[in-house]
């Protein structure tokens, strides 16, 4: 990892730092995304509080402070927690949820004991260790780095190598069993992979903070997109992103870097979650007023054509008593249909031009439809199951099934 940290144009000690959170990110965003599609984010909160005592054990058997013996440590114990958790689902009327706590609350407790009562020897090399409890990006090391991207590599290509099987494990396990796939280790390998994530985390932002870089990445990605091919990167760059941000911010605000790591991803998580195309808060409510808007031209223009159809052209206050609507929102409505060409005012009346009157046909067609459709769709033989639009029925369903359809709201045969 020297030459590409020695390109970046950074002081060492921040180049390191970013680097590191970088890789964390980009292993986090990944992984992360099989957790929370296997709605298991809660296992990787547990896993990393398993961590502790593993640092902790590591430390007592070997008396130093030595990051691949400690990292060890936390791979093995994670992997106990992760074989409890599932042991005591299988073996027990315990629920997922429940177990995960046991284990969760479990190990962290006996990691705080065993960090207390090293923390009350004379070894000297005890300092820091509580840094796995909250993280210290700043005393990562360049090998340190170099064995997170030798963990991040090896993950990555795991999962690109069985992203078939993985794939139909995560949306369809019965299926998955059903054509032979090892459905129990391919979950275990999941779990596995998350351990992995967890080890390469704890020196960064710490086992209380690890779960939201798992979570983070891969619930903005799931706002972005609903394709697993295009979310399992788009997760590890959103990762990437928000670890390099971080610990930029932090090395610039003096602040800690995990936390602020994670106060990034938030951010980014809020931005996603309010202007996501066709998720976001902002998308769906800009949607919503413009379909409200629609329904309200559509409606008044249907209420001009039957009043057209009643009697003279309608002056605007007519119009408002007719359809009992309000004279603001008719107005706006007014307004829309004569940008759109659809109405002509004459003498203070209002006519309907001739597009006006086909567009006014063609919404009635539609209203038509839908309720035939509501009462009658059930008889039609369609070749598959669909869900049509109610604001366009004939295109989602053909024209030979729309005509068939009207067939039967007039009472003909089957």
């Amino acid at each position: 990892m020297g030459p590409l940290i020695d390109l970046l144009p950074l002081p060492y000690t921040d180049a390191v730092v970013a680097t590191g959170a970088a890789i964390l990110g980009l292993l986090a965003g990944v992984v992360g995304v099989l957790a929370v599609l296997r709605q298991r984010t809660l296992v990787g909160d547990a896993l990393a509080h398993s961590a502790l005592p593993g640092v902790a054990v590591a430390f007592i058997v070997t008396g130093a402070k030595d990051a691949s013996s400690l990292l060890v440590g936390a791979a093995l114990a994670g992997l106990v927690g992760a074989v409890m958790i599932v042991a005591i689902e299988r073996t027990s009327r315990i629920r997922s949820d429940a177990a995960i706590g046991v284990v969760l609350s479990g190990f962290f407790s006996l990691g705080i004991v065993l960090i207390t009562y090293i923390g009350s020897t004379d070894n000297a090399n005890q300092a820091g260790l509580s840094n796995y409890l909250f993280g210290q990006a700043a005393g990562l090391l360049e090998r340190d780095v170099t064995v997170f991207a030798a963990l991040a590599a090896a993950t990555l290509a795991l999962v690109a190598i069985a992203y078939r099987p993985l794939k139909t494990t995560l949306f369809d396990p019965s299926f998955a069993g059903s054509v032979g796939l090892p459905v129990r280790v391919l979950e275990l390998a999941m779990t596995a992979l998350l351990v992995v994530a967890v080890v390469v985390g704890l020196r960064t932002v710490g086992a209380i903070l690890m779960v939201a870089m798992i979570v983070v990445p891969a619930v903005a990605a799931r706002q972005l997109t609903v394709r697993l091919a295009t979310m399992l990167p788009l997760a590890g760059g959103i990762g990437a992103a928000v670890g390099v941000a971080g610990s930029l911010l932090s090395t610039g605000t003096q602040t800690p870097t995990g936390p602020v790591i994670v106060l990034v991803g938030l951010a980014v998580v809020l931005l996603v979650l309010a202007l996501a195309p066709r998720r976001g808060v902002v998308w769906r409510a800009r949607k919503l007023r413009r379909d409200r808007r629609r329904l309200l031209v559509e409606g008044v223009l249907v209420d001009l054509e039957t009043a057209i159809h009643a009697g003279p052209p309608p002056t605007t206050p007519e119009l408002a008593l007719a359809s009992g609507r309000s004279p603001r929102a008719l107005r706006r409505a007014l307004g829309d249909l004569e940008r759109a060409g659809l109405l002509e005012r004459e003498q203070g009346r209002i006519h309907l031009s001739e597009s006006g009157a086909a567009a006014a046909h063609s919404v009635l067609e539609r209203r038509e439809l839908w309720s035939a459709w509501l009462e009658h769709g059930s008889a039609l033989e369609l070749d598959d199951a669909r869900e049509p639009d109610p604001s366009d029925l004939r295109r989602s369903l053909g024209d030979e099934a729309a005509d068939r359809l009207k067939t039967l709201a007039a009472g003909g045969h089957r």
